[in-house]
């Protein structure tokens, strides 16, 4: 069936379209720009004049971000063996040089592959050889890690840049000048031939005029490598139709709630996570609004005092993000008068973090939910809730989710079963990985996405858990998003990871390993808590007390980390 005749045919059940929020359409245009690089022209022009990102104190309009990814592009389609399709690696954090290249690569029609700055040389090396990247852009305090790891790939061209290269003289000297000499926070590297950031954009810049290239609907954007539903680092094909579908699906939801050319928006999620890309460098960046970009959101001492010094309207972020801040000395001081709209996403939001950040700030902490095989964004609370109630909200615009069973099947009313998804956002498949795109992508575009969920009848979508995070208990299903939401209740707890363990009889029970808030909690009065207000074999029959729980760059506790090694 293609994929038209199927949204005609689903249109007549879809229940959650009766709880979207005035003016919010039922479907969305993924062709309605040819590709992505249009859309964003499109917000170049129309709001040449405003301020479109900002690092640091230094502001970059519109216009500048238009004219510096033009030299961009410039520079690297004239690179030798470079050729529109070829695929570039972005190692940056969020820093005003991200933007530029995103947004040059883009324009010279390369496919972007967003890289985690704080990779090692054998989880980059794995990115780079897999897709096959000819061009990486990185920042100079990590390449050392690409000097370390492109011998054996494919990788012909390396600039470098400097954290202050783009916040403008003399601050830029300065800034460079102290991370270099003064935190040596730079380590030694050398990679002949990498060219600098000031250099590259000159060269680019005195080519005279670029010619675009053609870049249609279906060519790819980017290779958004993620651990996906099937375990192991794949990058996820999507393209330029995908991204303007999600980024419109987005646009179109939260527009009667947005002043246009107008917001605030806090980016402290890395944009080369796809969460924040899409949110925040690219649907908030078609709403006008300037992105506040936050390098070091670890930092959370930092992170508060710059929150303080500013008036801002939206945020996006991670449950342990929110949690950090509200525990971080000085959160009480900021003023949240002009915050309307805040969104979580990236892992499930627990309701005592919603709640305290609702009582901290007046704004309802709405959570939304996706993948990155979907571009990301698949449903979201809508933007005039009143209250958090545990749902990850209703699908977005042009797009359908359902759950299944074992074998394929609905199962019984307000049963969880596997969540699938199908719109236009849903990615053509993994790179190079043909049988694990089929075992998640059936022949009508459905996407299984691995994460166990209920779909009431007004169609909101309630997460469960991971399905292969599920522990087995004596036969009974528990799901550790639900234990960790209970033992995160306690007032004496900072946060949680909860694993399932198995005994020498292979007997499986629940494990959790907790970072205090108060030295006096037991392991006792944990336990008894816990029971108080959950079934037994819910409860955890191990305790850990640890100083941190690992997380992921974006702030999502990883599990994977907390279990044993075998």
């Amino acid at each position: 069936m293609s994929e038209k005749a199927h949204t005609q045919s689903a249109m007549a059940d879809r229940p959650w379209h009766d709880v979207y929020p005035p003016g919010v359409p039922l479907d969305i245009d993924p062709d309605a720009w040819p590709s992505l690089v249009s859309m964003i022209e499109d917000s170049f022009s129309h709001y040449a004049d405003r301020p479109a990102f900002e690092c640091m104190g230094r502001r970059i309009s519109f216009a500048e971000i238009d004219r510096l990814s033009m030299d961009f592009a410039s520079w690297a389609s004239r690179l030798p063996n470079i050729e529109a399709g070829d695929r570039i690696a972005l190692m940056l954090p969020n820093i005003l040089q991200y933007p530029v290249a995103l947004f040059g690569a883009l324009r010279a029609g390369l496919v972007v592959v967003n890289t985690n700055p704080l990779y090692t040389a054998r989880e980059l090396r794995h990115q780079l050889i897999d897709s096959g990247a000819k061009v990486v852009v990185v920042m100079e305090n990590f390449a050392h890690t690409v000097a370390d790891c492109i011998e054996g790939s494919a990788v012909e061209h390396v600039l470098v840049t400097g954290f202050g290269d783009m916040l403008g003289a003399p601050k830029s000297w300065f800034v460079n000048l102290a991370l270099r000499h003064i935190k040596r926070l730079v380590p030694p590297f050398s990679i002949p031939g990498s060219v600098g950031w000031h250099r590259a954009l000159a060269a680019g810049r005195r080519a005279g005029a670029f010619t675009p290239p053609s870049i249609a609907g279906d060519d790819i954007a980017f290779l958004q490598y993620t651990g996906g539903t099937t375990g192991g680092a794949k990058g996820a094909i999507l393209t330029h139709r995908n991204m303007i579908a999600n980024v419109s699906q987005v646009e179109v939801y939260f527009a009667p709630f947005v002043r246009m050319g107008e917001e605030v928006i806090i980016t402290a999620l890395p944009l080369c996570h796809i969460f924040a890309l899409t949110a925040n460098g690219l649907a908030f960046f078609r709403f006008g609004a300037l992105n506040l970009l936050i390098p070091n959101p670890r930092d959370l001492a930092a992170f508060v005092k710059t929150l303080s010094r500013r008036r801002f309207s939206a945020m996006t972020g991670v449950n342990t993000l929110f949690n950090g801040l509200m525990n971080t000395p000085g959160f009480s001081q900021i003023d949240f008068s002009d915050l309307r709209l805040v969104v979580g996403g990236g892992m499930a939001v627990q309701e005592g973090v919603a709640r305290r950040w609702k009582e901290s700030t007046g704004v309802v902490l709405l959570e939304g939910y996706g993948l990155t095989e979907a571009s990301p964004a698949v449903c979201i609370m809508p933007a005039d809730s009143e209250a958090f109630t545990g749902s990850a909200g209703v699908p977005l615009p042009g797009t359908e989710c359902k759950v299944i069973d074992d074998k394929g099947m609905a199962p019984a009313s307000g049963e969880p079963g596997e969540l699938c998804v199908h719109g236009p956002q849903v990615m053509q498949g993994y790179w190079q990985r043909p049988e694990e795109s089929e075992r998640v992508i059936d022949e009508s575009g459905w996407l299984r996405t691995g994460d166990i969920a209920t779909i009431d009848d007004k169609g909101f979508i309630y997460i469960v858990d991971r399905k292969k995070d599920m522990i087995i208990v004596s036969g009974f299903n528990v799901y550790p998003n639900e234990v960790e939401d209970l033992i995160a209740s306690h007032p004496e707890v900072l946060e949680a990871g909860v694993i399932g363990v198995k005994d020498e009889q292979g007997e499986e029970s629940v494990k959790a390993i907790v970072v205090k808030r108060s030295p006096g909690l037991t392991e006792e009065a944990l336990r008894a808590y816990c029971r108080e207000r959950a079934v037994g074999y819910k409860c955890p029959r191990h305790i850990e007390f640890v100083d941190s729980l690992p997380k992921s760059h974006v702030g999502k506790i990883l599990r994977r980390d907390l279990r044993p090694s075998t």
